[in-house]
C-alpha cells in the first residue's frame, strides 16, 4: 500500500486568501465574522456571517471568471496557490494518473437564485445557458481539471459539511491503491447568500449574537447560541510517498488515515451519544495503525451548536478514555466559522500546519465553560507544544462522519 503525502496547500477562507495569511490569523485567534455585507440582511434573525474579504482570481480572464459561480472561483484560486507551494510541474504529471476531486455541499446557490429572478422577471428564453455548469457541485474539480490537464478520476463529493473531508479520503484511498500519482482534493462554498441564510435561519440553527459577530462562534462554551455561516475553500497536493520523492518535493506531512461513518439517526442532528462520531474517529487511528494514546490534538468539528459540541465531546471520550483529559481540542470554526462543505478541507490544512509549527491554535470566545463540554479546549490563546499527529472531524446535516488522520512525515 502506497504511502501519502501532503506538498502542497492553499486556501480562501475570512481571515486571509492565502495559507500564511490564514494561518497569521488563526494562530493570534482573529475572528473573521462581521455584518453581513454581499446583501442586505436587515430582516433576517441573524445579520452575521464569516465572509471571504477582497476576493480576486487574477489567474483566470475575465470572461471566464464570470462563468464560474463564486464557490468555483473559490476551488481555482485556493488550487493555484496549492499546485504553487507544491513546486509541481503539472506538464510532467501522467495526465491519467493526475486526478481531481473537490466537495461541495451545496454548489452554485448564488447562480441558481440570481438566474430564477431572471426567470420570473423575464422569461425562460433570458436564463443564462451556463446556468447548469455554473451550479452543479463537480463544476470545480472541472475547472481545476481543464487548467491543469488532469486525466484522471474527477468528481466532487456531496455530504454537506463532511463533503471537503470526504474528497480527501477518496483522494487517499486511489493513490494508496496506485490508480493515482497525484491528487489535487479539498472543498469549496459559497453559500453565504440570501436564500442560503434564511434556509439556516429557519432551522434555528444560526447564532443571533448580531451586536457583538466577532464573539458569536463560541464551540463548547455554555453560552453558545448556534454557528456562524462562513465562506472558502481549501485544496491540498496529495501524492504517494513515490511519486513526492522521485521529485525530491518538499514533504509537509503524511497523511496517515481516514475513518467514515454514519451516525444513522436523524436529519440534521447528531447523536446525542456520539456513537457514529466515535466510530469515524476510532476508524481513523485503526486505519493509521497507531494506538489512540499517540493522537495530541483534534481539531474539532467544534460547530458553536449546542447539540453538536455536546455529542463531539461524549465522542471523543468514548474512544481516547482517560487519554481524552490530555488531548488539546480546538475548534477553527470559533474563528473562520462554518465553511460548510469546505470546512473539513480548510481544517486539514490548518491541522498539517499545526503539526510543523508545533502550535495549537486556539478555541476563542470559550468563557463559560459547559459542564458537559469538559475537555481541554485550548482556549482563547494559541498553545506552543510539541505535536506529532492530528485528528480532524468533519460532520454533517444526515449523520455522515468523517475524521482524517495527518502526522509528522518519517521517511
Amino acid at each position: 500500500m502506497n504511502r501519502v503525502v501532503i506538498t502542497g496547500m492553499g486556501a480562501v477562507t475570512p481571515v486571509g486568501n492565502s495559507v500564511d495569511e490564514m494561518w497569521r490569523h488563526v494562530v493570534n485567534g482573529v475572528s473573521g465574522v462581521g455584518s453581513i455585507t454581499a446583501f442586505d440582511a436587515s430582516a433576517y434573525d441573524t445579520r452575521i456571517a464569516a465572509e471571504v474579504k477582497c476576493f480576486e482570481l487574477p489567474e483566470v480572464d475575465p470572461k471566464s471568471v464570470r462563468r464560474m459561480d463564486r464557490f468555483v472561483q473559490f476551488a481555482m484560486k485556493a488550487a493555484a496557490e496549492a499546485v504553487a507551494d507544491s513546486g509541481l510541474n503539472t506538464e510532467e504529471v501522467d495526465p491519467a494518473r493526475f486526478g481531481c476531486i473537490v466537495g461541495s455541499g451545496i454548489g452554485g446557490l448564488r447562480v441558481i437564485e440570481d438566474q430564477h429572478a431572471v426567470l420570473m422577471r423575464s422569461g425562460p428564453s433570458r436564463v443564462s445557458p451556463f446556468l447548469i455548469p455554473m451550479l452543479i457541485s463537480d463544476m470545480a474539480a472541472g475547472q481545476i481539471a481543464i487548467r491543469y490537464g488532469a486525466r484522471g478520476p474527477n468528481f466532487s463529493t456531496v455530504s454537506a459539511c463532511a463533503s471537503g473531508a470526504h474528497a480527501l479520503a477518496v483522494a487517499l484511498y486511489l493513490l494508496r491503491a496506485g490508480t493515482c500519482d497525484v491528487i489535487l482534493a479539498g472543498g469549496t462554498e459559497a453559500s453565504i447568500t440570501p436564500l442560503g441564510l434564511a434556509g439556516f435561519c429557519s432551522m434555528k440553527a444560526l447564532s443571533t449574537r448580531n451586536d457583538e459577530p466577532q464573539r458569536a462562534s463560541r464551540p463548547f462554551d455554555r453560552n453558545r447560541d448556534g454557528f456562524v455561516m462562513g465562506e472558502g475553500a481549501g485544496i491540498v497536493v496529495l501524492e504517494t510517498l513515490a511519486h513526492a520523492q522521485r521529485r525530491h518535493a518538499r514533504i509537509i506531512a503524511e497523511f496517515a488515515g481516514s475513518g467514515m461513518s454514519c451516525d444513522a439517526y436523524h436529519m440534521t442532528a447528531p447523536d446525542p451519544e456520539g456513537a457514529g462520531a466515535a466510530l469515524c474517529m476510532q476508524y481513523a487511528i485503526d486505519d493509521a495503525g497507531i494506538p489512540a494514546s499517540s493522537v495530541d490534538c483534534i481539531n474539532a468539528h467544534g460547530t458553536s451548536t449546542p447539540l453538536n459540541d455536546r455529542a463531539e465531546t461524549a465522542a471523543i471520550k468514548a474512544v481516547f478514555g482517560a487519554h481524552a483529559r490530555r488531548l488539546s481540542v480546538t475548534s477553527t470554526k470559533s474563528m473562520i466559522g462554518h465553511l460548510l462543505g469546505a470546512s473539513g478541507a480548510v481544517e486539514f490544512i490548518v491541522s498539517c500546519l499545526t503539526l510543523i509549527n508545533d502550535t495549537i491554535p486556539p478555541t476563542i470566545n470559550y468563557e463559560d465553560p459547559d459542564p458537559d463540554c469538559d475537555l481541554d479546549y485550548v482556549p482563547n490563546t494559541s498553545r506552543r507544544q510539541t505535536v506529532n499527529t492530528v485528528l480532524s472531524n468533519s460532520f454533517g446535516f444526515g449523520g455522515h462522519n468523517i475524521s482524517l488522520l495527518v502526522r509528522k512525515f518519517l521517511p
